[in-house]
């Protein structure tokens, strides 16, 4: 069996074992190791293989997939002596979520041990993993991507190269994570307003569905504007839009619940509108954030 015909698996949580039952179910040579034992009972009787040790797992293939739950954990197992020297030569795709500079960090550590590194980010949960569903971005040396692809294809979906630069992939993920969480909490706080106002979260759903899906188009246009530098509020600008977050806020803090998410929001609205640019569209916001990015620097 060739060295690309091999896989290892370090993380055993739900994603890393959706991940290793993909591999061994692609019939890849799949070694296994977690942390925390007795996790790997299924994966074996699969066809998987059970490690001893961590420096054992990685020296089994050529290429080994990390999955745990932030980088702090992947290098309490990367970074002991005895796993940085099996690597050495070898491929770690570290699929593990963390930020663009720990992805960054971990390269530099990786060239100067002589490890090859590519960092990655599952977009999907696990149950999608083996299907057309997954979803899975890469950054990182776009030859060794290429090395590597047809064992990381087992594993179903799309998979993307985003660039060289290590970090890009973490970038992509903390930004749409920004996203999900952002709306996730409005939409807690919208049910909070809802439920003193007599109304139940079953009874907001579809209406909350309905706003959901006019948000594709509007992040299209959107995008587009603020690459070109076009703020225009033509329709919407940001004097309404500041209008409509008071009244959320008012709302709100009469049921004593807490307005801090949407009072940093109108903010942010008030400095734009401050600065001028009332006539402008609420996103005028992003070049604001950026501004204040760039001083601190």
């Amino acid at each position: 069996m060739s060295e690309q015909s091999a896989v290892t698996v370090i993380g055993l949580g739900p994603m890393g074992r959706a991940l290793a039952s993909t591999f061994a179910g692609a019939d890849l040579r799949s070694t296994v190791w977690n942390r925390t034992p007795g996790r790997d009972h299924e994966l074996v009787e699969q066809g998987a293989i059970r490690a001893r040790s961590a420096e054992e797992a990685v020296a089994a293939s050529d290429l080994t997939v990390v999955c745990v739950v932030d980088y702090d954990a992947a290098d309490s197992v990367l970074r002991r002596d005895a796993v940085t020297d099996a690597l050495k030569g070898r491929t770690v795709v570290n699929l593990t979520a963390d930020t663009p500079g720990r992805a960054r960090g971990t390269a530099a550590w990786a060239a100067d041990h002589g490890i090859r590194y590519l960092d990655g980010v599952i977009m999907t949960p696990a149950v999608t993993i083996g299907t057309p569903d997954a979803v899975f971005i890469h950054s990182g040396p776009k030859d060794l991507y290429r090395k590597h692809l047809p064992v990381l294809e087992a594993l179903g979906g799309a998979h993307t190269h985003l660039g060289e630069d290590i970090g890009r992939a973490a970038a992509y993920d903390i930004a749409l994570l920004d996203i999900f969480w952002t709306a996730m909490a409005g939409y807690a706080h919208a049910l909070a307003v809802a439920k003193a106002e007599g109304i139940t979260a079953r009874e907001l759903a579809p209406f909350a569905t309905g706003i959901g899906a006019i948000l594709p188009p509007i992040f299209e246009e959107l995008a587009e504007g603020v690459d070109n530098g076009n703020f225009s509020g033509e329709g919407n600008p940001i004097t309404s839009a500041a209008s409509s977050m008071a009244h959320i806020i008012h709302t709100s803090e009469a049921h004593g619940i807490d307005a801090g998410v949407m009072r940093a929001a109108e903010g942010l609205a008030r400095r734009v509108i401050g600065m001028g640019n009332g006539t402008d569209g609420f996103i005028r916001v992003t070049e604001l954030l950026a501004e204040t990015t760039d001083v601190g620097r």
